[in-house]
């Protein structure tokens, strides 16, 4: 008998990679996306490799997949690792060792090399050479193995913990910046295509509004909000249906989760609209310092809602009006939010 849910099977548009695979479906930073097609077309024309990228930024923004555009668009072959997967010289060379003239190796995370892997990267980056000692003691002796010209191209979440001297050997630097609601609509549109969900341009700038400026994220939400209208409406997406959605899932119209609103509630109901130190705020909210401060910390600053001081962080004006508070009058919270 046939399954009911045979739209689900492997080889239907459910699971289709949503990564668009070339720069003309790439949505948003264009001015990044015009600097790597000019690189391109430039090698393509000499005959030559990609120089070696380095692509920056928050998670979720597409450093991936313009790393696989970028291969793609060259004609060559990428190997994909990370940097806390690579722990011993041996474990580099076997990467490197199985490339050709122009294949890419894409490290995700590069920033967590460890530093002895990075001594052995700096020769190979530059002159193509990689030099292994084998054996120990007395015995140890070196080995200098030639590799076919490549493209490495890493990707780092903090780009400020990356070393001077490896920074220093990328030809090209790319830092992806969130993007703005209409290029996320624009991204939430292809994928329902894709996933082949209706939706109209209403829905798709709802999903988009609330997603953080990060496409990840919105083809998350893009996603539960097709089960919700597959369950709760016709199976279409609108305005409606995507606002009843996202509120069900506790996203607010400003894009934020629950989380969000646990730590701007214990700034301002807790610790008085602050400073507080990081590691008191994640007691007081049960998360992971860590986590606070790389993924939810970064959305709340740069929409005007927490201020980072050397005592502490600081709630602004905006955290008060969001949760319908009064600021203290006088305090240095709403002089923060104006520079004063």
């Amino acid at each position: 008998m046939n399954s009911p849910l045979k739209e689900d099977a492997p080889d239907t548009p459910f699971d289709q990679s949503l990564r668009p695979p070339v720069f003309a479906e790439f949505a948003g930073q264009q001015r990044v996306r015009e600097r790597l097609e000019l690189m391109v077309a430039a090698a393509k024309g000499r005959g030559d490799v990609l120089e070696h990228i380095l692509l920056s930024g928050p998670p979720g923004l597409g450093k991936t997949t313009l790393a696989y555009i970028l291969a793609q668009s060259m004609g060559v072959n990428i190997k994909s690792t990370s940097g806390p997967v690579i722990e011993k010289a041996g474990d580099l060379a076997g990467l490197l060792t199985t490339l050709e003239r122009g294949d890419v190796l894409f490290v995700d995370e590069i920033h967590r090399l460890q530093a002895t892997i990075e001594e052995y990267l700096y020769p190979a980056m530059e002159d193509y050479k990689l030099d292994i000692i084998i054996d120990g003691g007395p015995n140890a002796r070196s080995i200098r193995l030639n590799l076919p010209k490549f493209t490495l191209i890493g990707a780092t979440t903090r780009s400020g913990m990356l070393s001077a001297p490896l920074r220093s050997r990328f030809g090209m630097d790319a830092r992806l910046d969130y993007y703005a609601a209409e290029d996320l609509q624009a991204i939430v549109e292809r994928s329902a295509g894709l996933i082949g969900v209706p939706i109209d341009a209403g829905g798709a700038l709802e999903i988009a509004r609330r997603s953080r400026g990060t496409p990840r994220i919105a083809n998350n939400h893009l996603r539960w909000v097709r089960d919700y209208a597959q369950v709760r409406a016709d199976g279409r997406i609108d305005r409606a249906v995507a606002d009843a959605a996202l509120a069900m899932r506790d996203i607010d119209a400003d894009g934020l989760d629950e989380m969000d609103k646990r730590v701007l509630e214990a700034l301002v109901y807790k610790f008085g609209g602050g400073p507080v130190g990081l590691n008191n705020l994640a007691v007081a909210i049960g998360e992971e310092a860590g986590t606070l401060e790389e993924v939810h910390e970064p959305y709340l600053i740069m929409q005007g809602y927490v201020k980072r001081t050397p005592q502490g962080r600081v709630a602004l004006e905006k955290t008060y009006r969001k949760l319908g508070v009064k600021p203290p009058s006088g305090s240095g919270h709403v002089q923060g939010e104006l520079g004063i």
